[in-house]
């Protein structure tokens, strides 16, 4: 088996040194060049309709929302009226005459 001779091996790191050079300059170069790249105004115009269109949503959700909160609240109030009136006498049963208990 021959000696290494230190100027191929210089030469080899060297060479894996430039390529690696190269390939982080190329990769770079291609994305800032994608990053030139101006948004088309249509592209643009229709982003902007999106977002107005989601912050309208947003608004009508937060408005539910606090309609439900109100739904709830008298949902609450109703339920702590009718437990209160629990103790109330009860409606006078109807004295039904004989005959047919159907519903028709």
């Amino acid at each position: 088996m021959e000696p290494i001779n230190p100027q191929d091996v210089f030469a080899f790191v060297a060479g894996i040194t430039a390529m690696g050079c190269f390939t982080g300059i190329m990769i770079t170069w291609i994305k800032w060049r994608a990053g030139r790249k101006a948004v088309a105004p249509e592209l643009k115009s229709l982003i902007e309709q999106v977002i107005d269109r989601i912050g309208r949503l947003e608004t009508a959700i937060d408005t539910m929302a606090v309609e439900v909160e109100r739904i709830s609240e008298a949902q609450r109030f109703t339920s702590r009226i009718l437990a209160e009136r629990a103790g109330a006498p009860a409606l006078p049963e109807k004295v039904r005459a004989g005959g047919s208990t159907t519903p028709h």
